[in-house]
């Protein structure tokens, strides 16, 4: 945990097209997409969590952050577990005193073998979801009440362009996301009360940087054939719509999935 002293927070905003100033907690972003949330999330002037069951990944990315001139803070946590995740919430308010942001993208895919569904054994189904979708119920529950106490804050989860697809022989995956968009519909029915945000962001194939076993050569060309844009997409190009959420010009914007694929699917 980062000990150094924190200046007070100035208030929240209606105005004002960027998060500067907020506190923004990422989890999975010691490495991949969640990284680079990080990265454009302090760029953007919010104060990041960096919040990884990586221990060494999460203070790499923070203490590169800070290096930087950034305000940022490593903490481990694993999404599955309960009090992992209320301990995530703890140090942070320990630390900052609030939460603005929420980008729950930790998630269980790289190391996913890709098998028939019938191939698939009940130990691994719950790992994918225990990570995939409890720990997106975890962590919005521990922050969301936190955010309604408030009145106040933006939850962004990470599902998956794969759902549109019914991707073949990654069942586990696909229904881990597409029961994130159903837990991002109804959380956004339950805080908008509180001017609590929910949205979802579904990415297609990116080019995290993260290598897979399950891409084979020329998968990637096969990809960007058949989208609108040919071009690969870059975690770059999803974090940006995310910072976008976390903004006050977003503010009217919840209960949505928001596609991200260079055009492979539309809504």
């Amino acid at each position: 945990m980062d000990s150094m002293e924190h200046s007070a927070l100035p208030p929240r905003t209606t105005s004002g097209p960027d998060p500067a100033g907020k506190v923004c907690v990422i989890t999975g972003a010691a490495q991949g997409i969640g990284r680079t949330f990080a990265r454009a999330f302090a760029e953007s002037g919010s104060r990041v969590v960096v919040a990884d069951r990586d221990t060494d990944g999460a203070e790499s990315t923070a203490a590169e952050l800070r290096k930087e001139g950034h305000d940022a803070t490593a903490v481990t946590v694993d999404v599955a577990d309960e009090q992992s995740v209320e301990a995530l919430l703890r140090l942070t308010l320990e630390t900052y005193g609030r939460v603005d942001t929420l980008v729950n993208n930790a998630a269980i895919f790289s190391t996913i073998v890709m098998k028939p569904f019938d191939e698939i054994s009940a130990a691994e189904w719950r790992q994918v979801i225990d990570v995939n979708l409890t720990g997106v119920f975890l962590c919005c529950r521990a922050v969301g009440g936190h955010m309604r106490a408030r009145r106040g804050g933006s939850i962004i989860n990470v599902s998956s362009a794969a759902v549109l697809q019914g991707r073949p022989n990654y069942m586990h995956y696909v229904a881990s996301k597409a029961g994130v968009v159903g837990l991002t519909r109804s959380l956004a029915r339950e805080l908008g009360a509180a001017d609590v945000t929910v949205n979802a962001l579904m990415p297609g194939s990116v080019d995290t940087g993260i290598p897979r076993d399950s891409v084979k050569p020329g998968q990637a060309e096969q990809i960007i054939a058949g989208q609108a844009l040919h071009r690969r997409l870059q975690s770059a190009d999803i974090a940006g719509t995310a910072v976008f959420l976390a903004s006050d010009a977003a503010r009217t914007i919840t209960g949505q999935s928001i596609v991200i694929d260079g055009g492979m699917n539309f809504l």
